[in-house]
């Protein structure tokens, strides 16, 4: 095989869906000539333990070890992540009326949980004393407790949750991510960040000098 380039890209997060793991399944590979990509790709590089449930964090290097060990003449350039956790899980498909409970039972929680953050709120800043003086300052009579304020208010709460959370059904008001899948986003950040530093301070991360077998690096 002649001196070629081979272009590694890694996401830092990867799920495998099965125990054989090949490079291929792990990273992306490109290559003017493709027919090394697909020798490098099909390269095995672990294999899962027995277990349902299983992660490994895995550094580039390892990669990059397990190709020059076939191929010591490839050139390799990583253009992606310098540390990869690979996690996989058996898959079984969820019965439907469970999945359908565990989707009421979320959004039920979601719902209380709101309604009641809104009425603290409200019992807080004291919503209904202050309608009242608004009401009697304007109008000169006393407030019945359920006037245009009140409405208004309501009314505005709905549209500004929706404007603010840019959701509504199945569909956003616009192309920008939401709020929620902003936060969602920086929470998995920080759990894999967690995670390799973790694996690395514990000496468990699969790393050159190390081997591959995966089965002291169980979680």
């Amino acid at each position: 095989m002649t001196n070629e380039t081979v272009y590694i890209k890694a996401d830092q997060n990867v799920e495998v869906k099965k125990r054989d793991v090949t490079l291929g399944d792990i990273a992306q590979f490109e290559c003017a000539n493709e027919n090394v990509a697909t020798r490098v790709k099909s390269l095995k590089f672990m294999k899962i333990p027995e277990g349902k449930q299983h992660r490994s964090v895995v550094s580039i290097l390892k990669i990059i070890e397990c190709i020059h060990k076939q191929y010591p003449e490839i050139d390799i350039q990583n253009m992606g992540e310098p540390d990869i956790i690979v996690t996989f899980e058996d898959q079984k498909t969820p019965n439907n009326f469970i999945h359908a409970l565990k989707v009421v039972c979320v959004v039920a929680i979601t719902f209380i949980g709101a309604a009641f953050s809104i009425m603290t709120f409200n019992n807080d800043v004291d919503t209904v004393n202050l309608f009242g003086q608004i009401y009697e300052l304007f109008m000169g009579s006393p407030s019945d407790g359920f006037t245009i304020l009140e409405l208004t208010y309501s009314v505005g709460l709905i549209i500004g949750i929706l404007v603010f959370f840019n959701h509504f059904g199945g569909k956003k008001f616009t192309v920008d991510p939401t709020p929620m899948e902003v936060e969602m986003r920086l929470y998995e950040n920080d759990i894999q960040t967690t995670l390799i530093e973790s694996y690395s301070r514990k000496g468990q991360e699969i790393d050159v000098g190390k081997a591959t077998a995966a089965g002291s690096h169980r979680t």
